[in-house]
């Protein structure tokens, strides 16, 4: 499972949303929602980004390489 699917998956639970409730509440399918929280390798990510609104949240671009003062290498 890759780090999105386990905190989409875990923030639906807290909120004690059902998948339907999750996909319903962020204007995607259910079918979406579940091949989501699966981790399938190829997803839309205007749709990822339209579920992790709904906690508030986007996907972001990160570093892969720091060196020990947080700057790029």
């Amino acid at each position: 499972m890759t780090p999105i699917t386990i905190f989409i998956k875990e923030k639906r639970k807290a909120l004690k949303l059902s998948q339907a409730d999750l996909a319903f509440k962020s204007g995607v399918g259910l079918r979406f929602v579940r091949e989501l929280e699966r981790g399938k390798a190829t997803i839309r990510l205007d749709k990822v980004n339209q579920v992790l609104a709904l906690f508030g949240k986007q996907i972001g671009i990160t570093d892969l390489n720091h060196n020990e003062k947080g700057e790029n290498a």
